[in-house]
């Protein structure tokens, strides 16, 4: 039987099943049975809709304040396995390492969660309750993970007082980071119509190539702010320009453009698309369109309170401050921010998403010492 106060062989058993998202496998189970050993309530959510979508949440302890643990269990693909030295499902402890897609992000921060309270509930220490918040949709599209989480909750009328997402955000050793927000993710396709016709006739033709390229460089070579003190500057990176036109002497119908925005505080989503349209409009009169295709928005959580009280456990259990950041991608606390006070701490990134992924066996040790502090001090202070 696994001893529940390890988080490796926790974390290796995870790491085992191929649960690429959206199919989780059997990894939710796998918690779902370690938390009742520990006598949590469980409660399965699922919303309607393909492809399928597994979510627990789990209760321990009854009463008192309410500390939650929020993660994923489904990875992205193991992509070219030739680039793998091990199989991207092995589960394995070499020199210290657990191997495995999955091991970093993040089934190695879900082991630890699961670990720490399992410690912390031996000890006679859990003075209130401990939530988990855990989707088989973070991954991917992320419509029916955790912010159906967040709906069930709402509608349950549960909520919690501090949680932290487990997702990998440590830098060079566990602790040395703590996110505090996000930057918003703004993708938009921007569609100009034109007049098709011969190249050599270009006078009875409108070129949409033309048209989009200058709205794309306008775009493209327009800074939107500086940064804040808490947030980087706002970035717009074009990915695709498309036309699908095999042949050289026909100007093209129609030109399509998308660009992802990774933004701060200083925007939102209407500002941009507000923005993206005036562009095009101005370089594409009455010929362009601009449709979002998405949008998560900014959010800063904020560094006092919960925040604070993360970090100085952090100091405690680890001796290491946490630097607080806003860098990086989208997670899932984009969803949770709207329950409650929500950082982010987790393993260090050093193999997210990439071939031949581990994560260290100190890692994750440290990171149920970090989990098991916050939660005790949490505790105590209510």
């Amino acid at each position: 039987m696994i001893t529940l106060t390890d988080p490796v062989p926790l974390a290796a058993a995870l790491v085992r099943v191929p649960s690429v998202t959206p199919d989780d496998g059997t990894c939710l189970g796998l918690v779902a049975g370690w938390l009742e050993q520990l006598g949590a309530r469980l409660w399965w959510v699922e919303e309607p809709g393909e492809p399928r979508v597994a979510n627990l949440v789990a209760r321990l302890g009854e009463g008192g304040r309410r500390f939650a643990f929020a993660g994923h269990t489904d990875v992205v693909p193991p992509g070219d396995e030739a680039l793998w030295r091990f199989s991207p499902f092995a589960g394995d402890v070499v020199d210290g390492q657990l191997r495995g897609r999955g091991a970093c992000d993040m089934k190695g921060g879900v082991a630890a969660a699961v670990a720490a309270a399992a410690r912390l509930q031996a000890e006679g220490g859990l003075a209130g309750e401990w939530w988990f918040y855990l989707t088989g949709d973070e991954e991917g599209p992320s419509v029916r993970g955790t912010a159906a989480i967040v709906r069930w909750l709402q509608r349950e009328g549960f909520g919690f007082d501090g949680c932290i997402v487990g997702e990998p955000t440590s830098s060079r050793v566990v602790g040395d980071t703590l996110k505090v927000g996000r930057r918003g993710s703004f993708t938009a396709r921007i569609t100009v119509e034109g007049v098709q016709g011969h190249t050599a006739y270009p006078l009875k033709a409108d070129n949409p190539i033309h048209r989009l390229a200058r709205i794309v460089a306008e775009l493209a070579s327009s800074p939107l702010d500086a940064g804040t003190d808490r947030f980087e500057p706002s970035s717009l990176q074009v990915t695709t320009f498309d036309v699908a036109n095999p042949a050289s002497n026909v100007i093209p119908a129609k030109a399509e453009a998308v660009l992802n925005i990774r933004f701060n505080t200083l925007h939102d989503g209407l500002s941009l698309e507000t923005w993206l349209a005036e562009v095009a409009e101005r370089h594409a009169p009455g010929r362009s369109r601009v449709a979002v295709t998405s949008l998560n928005e900014a959010f800063f959580a904020g560094d006092g309170g919960f925040a604070r009280l993360v970090a100085d456990a952090v100091v405690a259990g680890l001796g290491v401050a946490p630097r607080p950041s806003t860098g990086g991608g989208t997670s899932d606390a984009r969803f949770l921010k709207d329950l409650g006070p929500v950082v982010e701490l987790g393993t260090v990134g050093h193999s997210l998403h990439q071939a031949n992924e581990y994560v260290g066996t100190d890692e994750l040790e440290a990171l149920t010492l970090a989990y098991r502090a916050v939660a005790q001090r949490f505790f105590e202070a209510g």
